[in-house]
């Protein structure tokens, strides 16, 4: 099953970036391949989020919509994302984020950790699309940390 781990520094906030993987709707903004994405639902039980969305993945003529449930739970600083319906025979994502400095003054930079693991449930389309979904998934953390730039301001 095809996987991806990274851990990397950036010189913004823990709560910052937690925001940021959090405000899903922006994914088609910034992220590779992501077409669309559209909240089904949205609940919240004791601080913790839970949203069911439809994310619309493509590359040229290939379209491939999924559904996946995210958890995000913002006093651990953790977003889980879990597969539910579409191409795949399983999708598990997982974010932690963790303050490096005081949160305050110069270092505001934090450790973002990204894990992905995914598998087709066709062959056929694992062939067509598995390349472009693993150097996808390589760009993920650099393309939340360039956003993250846009959005909070480049740090120095």
């Amino acid at each position: 099953m095809p996987s991806f781990q990274t851990a990397h520094r950036v010189r913004h906030s823990a709560a910052e970036m937690f925001d940021l993987v959090a405000d899903v709707e922006a994914y088609p903004q910034f992220v590779p391949l992501c077409r669309s994405l559209r909240v089904r639902r949205r609940t919240e039980d004791n601080g913790v989020a839970t949203l069911i969305a439809n994310m619309e993945v493509g590359y040229k003529a290939i379209h491939e919509t999924f559904t996946s449930r995210v958890t995000c739970n913002r006093e651990r600083l953790v977003i889980l994302v879990e597969y539910i319906d579409g191409p795949f025979k399983h999708l598990e994502n997982r974010w932690a984020f963790r303050q490096q400095g005081a949160g305050q003054g110069d270092d505001q930079s934090c450790i973002v950790d990204f894990g992905i693991n995914y598998e087709f449930r066709s062959r056929a389309l694992s062939l067509l699309m598995g390349g472009m979904f693993d150097a996808a998934f390589r760009k993920f953390a650099t393309a939340f940390e360039q956003r993250a730039d846009i959005v909070y301001g480049a740090a120095i």
